[in-house]
């Protein structure tokens, strides 16, 4: 199947840009598309507009081996046309597949036989079959007969030194045995990690669905743990430490002010949605997506609680904000809960000092001293390194009143003897 060692990779975000320098450094040819044309200009100066993971694969983006463009004719060159655009979700939390549908319909103007055609895009089960497959046919070709059309969901983790892009085992389905086994031979040939062939293309989207579901519900039920534990002063880290003693049928997961992410918060409204158009309800996943979303409330209820201790209003209170990325040294910000907090905030009045320093475009604040400096109260969103040095005597000389450990990063034991007072999510 493999002749000209071409691949074109639709989407170069979060999950195509890395996949790109991947290919790339495997010796394929990258022929890059893009709708933005900031990420095109950058990528083709030899500038990484985001972070690529592990740092080294940046290299292939500074020696300029990966071209970027908008226009989708050079696909046509491709032995292999990875589909990566985003699969977001409504104001409303409806599932939104225009990305997936408008990459289609410009790969399909360009699409020529023997080509593999693979969507790594996060989907429900039966969007390959129903919606990419009709408008890749489109072209006039057979998908499993004139093209091949398999479905890899992507699994990238941002910061994780230990799996990455390049070891993270994958699954694959197809709309065929054939489609399966190609796919399967071109993501062995690019990745260190084991890639297994699922019977279908359902089954491959699902097996994503099912990961950050699972992963959504139990986070949803400490969340709950953390908000019943916080009425009955009991340390949900200490007991949550305890259970994990067992070495056996139990998964340690930790509450926090928030899910964020692309996909936790995301990827089970596609399964919600689905399933509901075939008449099932999923009333355990809706649930814990309600509780999930709900934690940046709370934590603002915390803020108010610990403010209202020292007879202070939210309103005028000049409140500091540490971190917008959604998660831990990181730059990434999307579906961060800290934009929800703030939100809450500005709505009742108070004065808030942002700083994350992996978001700097995005801080109000110059720096962590900055934001000590001017601030009654702080509310840590993202546990950065550099906020889990925070200490009770930082707090203390710059006259802080209260904090919020929206991360549980600090050590409450340490603030037993200080007057500032220490509120963390079910601690």
């Amino acid at each position: 199947m493999i002749e000209n060692k071409t691949v074109a990779i639709v989407g170069l975000g979060y999950v195509g840009l890395p996949l790109a320098c991947l290919c790339s450094r495997k010796g394929w040819q990258v022929e890059g598309i893009d709708i933005n044309k900031e990420t095109i200009a950058s990528i083709n100066k030899g500038v990484a507009p985001i972070a690529i993971e592990p740092g080294h694969l940046g290299e292939e983006i500074k020696k300029k081996k990966i071209k970027a463009a908008e226009d989708f004719k050079n696909i046509a060159d491709a032995q292999v046309i990875i589909i990566c655009v985003p699969t977001p979700v409504s104001d409303s939390y409806l599932p939104n597949l225009g990305p997936v549908k408008s990459a289609s319909q410009s790969v399909a103007k360009y699409l020529k036989k023997g080509q593999l055609v693979v969507l790594e895009s996060t989907v429900n089960p039966g969007v390959s079959i129903e919606v990419v497959k009709p408008i890749l046919e489109e072209s006039g070709l057979k998908a499993g007969k004139d093209f091949h059309l398999a479905h890899c969901p992507e699994r990238i983790d941002p910061g994780n030194e230990k799996w990455t892009v390049i070891n993270i085992p994958r699954v694959v389905g197809g709309i065929n045995k054939t489609s399966a086994k190609v796919a399967k031979d071109f993501y062995e040939e690019i990745l260190e990690g084991k890639v297994m062939m699922m019977k279908s293309l359902k089954e491959a989207e699902a097996v994503k669905i099912v990961e950050n579901s699972f992963r959504d519900i139990n986070i949803a039920f400490v969340n709950e743990l953390a908000q019943s534990f916080n009425k009955m002063d009991i340390d949900i880290v200490d007991v949550i430490n305890g259970a994990s003693t067992k070495p056996f049928s139990f998964l340690a997961h930790y509450p926090s002010c928030g899910v964020g992410g692309h996909c936790i918060p995301v990827d089970p409204y596609y399964l919600i949605e689905r399933a509901k158009a075939s008449g099932f309800t999923h009333e355990f996943l809706r649930l814990a997506r309600e509780i999930n979303n709900y934690m940046p409330t709370f934590t603002v209820d915390l803020i108010t609680q610990a403010l209202n201790d020292h007879q202070k209003s939210i309103k005028g209170t000049n409140i500091g904000i540490l971190g917008l990325a959604y998660k831990k040294n990181i730059s990434d910000t999307r579906e961060s809960p800290a934009y929800e907090i703030i939100d809450l905030l500005k709505k009742v009045g108070a004065e808030l000092h942002i700083y994350d320093p992996y978001v700097k475009d995005e801080s109000n604040a110059s720096s962590l001293a900055d934001v000590l400096k001017k601030s009654d109260c702080l509310v840590i969103a993202t546990d950065h390194d550099e906020f889990k040095g925070l200490s009770v005597a930082d707090l203390e000389k710059n006259n802080i009143l209260a904090v919020v450990d929206g991360k549980n990063c600090l050590d409450k034991d340490s603030f037993a003897k200080s007057k500032v007072d220490y509120q963390g999510i079910g601690r």
